[in-house]
């Protein structure tokens, strides 16, 4: 009796542990971002948890649009209301993959996972006449300029 129960138990932890991992296409803001900024890190600051929040922190300064929406999420950014950096530093630190980082971190905070990177318009195959202002304003602010009215 005592091991159909266990074996249940650890048939039961299979299955959450499946249902826990990533889709396809989940988290892609957070993956590119976790992908980036790890690049940027020298080996001994990777080794550092402390070290590696700061340069988080210098290297939110730097983003725009949904990467900086992340950096506010974690706390990498000065107005940011919370921060998780540690779930991020700690992992980092270990050399874990940027994808079970970003599981780690969608069970502190489900927004993080709901970033979804916009679709690029392809200027060469489309007509910019009959675009809407919304997606005219963000190809200005891809290409850091602003909008005058006249």
């Amino acid at each position: 009796m005592c091991k159909f129960s266990v074996f249940y138990l650890l048939l039961l932890a299979a299955v959450l542990q499946i249902t826990s991992a990533l889709k396809e296409g989940e988290c892609e803001v957070c993956i590119k971002t976790v992908e980036k900024f790890a690049a940027t890190l020298s080996d001994d600051v990777k080794k550092d948890t402390k070290r590696i929040e700061t340069e988080f922190k210098k290297f939110c300064k730097g983003t725009k649009n949904k990467e900086n929406r992340f950096c506010y999420y974690l706390g990498g950014l000065e107005e940011s209301a919370t921060g998780i950096l540690g779930e991020l530093s700690k992992p980092l630190s270990w050399s874990m993959p940027a994808d079970k980082i970003c599981e780690k971190l969608k069970k502190k905070d489900a927004q993080i996972c709901d970033l979804r990177f916009d679709k690029q318009i392809d200027l060469n195959n489309v007509d910019l006449k009959k675009l809407k202002v919304r997606d005219l304003k963000k190809i200005l602010n891809d290409w850091d300029e602003d909008m005058l009215l006249e």
